[in-house]
């Protein structure tokens, strides 16, 4: 029997509170998942306030999808480890998977896709290689160069990332 070779590819997605981005996430991850792939969730708390127990909270919705899950706060990574972590570090500690999806760390060099519901926020632009939005944005206020995808439909968003996630 041959080794498994995973993918390991990650991206990012990005957005203002309430734009939907953990909805879009888990539903990304679940339809990676039912086509029998490993997926790692990342999640960036630069407020320091997720917690695990809480039902409804991000960090509770992402853990019940299956998959692997890490938040990433500035004094902690919860995934029981007592300090912040590096993408890097937390590629190794996940070990072997397909896909990673890293919500927010605008910072890291990774395919973006921004989330936006009634309004843009055109400060994301230069971080964004795609943008998932709805019937609230205007298609043409959106710049040439970024992708649309339709944040109503997750099979479109995980066909872009099949086509651009990055490596790692």
């Amino acid at each position: 029997m041959s080794k498994r070779k995973y993918k390991k590819l990650a991206v990012a997605f990005s957005g203002p509170s309430n734009s939907g981005k953990t909805t879009l996430i888990v539903k990304v991850a679940n339809i990676l998942q039912d086509e029998g792939n490993k997926v790692c969730i990342v999640k960036h708390d630069p407020k320091d306030k997720a917690r695990f127990d809480t039902p409804g909270k991000d960090s509770d919705k992402f853990s019940q999808t299956g998959a692997d899950v890490a938040v990433v706060s500035p004094n902690r990574t919860t995934l029981f480890k007592k300090e912040s972590s590096t993408i890097d570090e937390l590629i190794t500690l996940f070990g072997e998977f397909d896909y990673l999806l890293v919500e927010g760390l605008k910072t890291l060099p990774l395919p973006r896709i921004s989330i936006f519901r009634d309004m843009l926020d055109e400060s994301y632009f230069k971080v964004t290689n795609a943008i998932a939005f709805d019937n609230t944005i205007k298609y043409e206020d959106i710049p040439e160069n970024i992708d649309k995808l339709d944040l109503n439909n997750p099979e479109q968003v995980v066909e872009w990332i099949e086509n651009n996630a990055k490596r790692v």
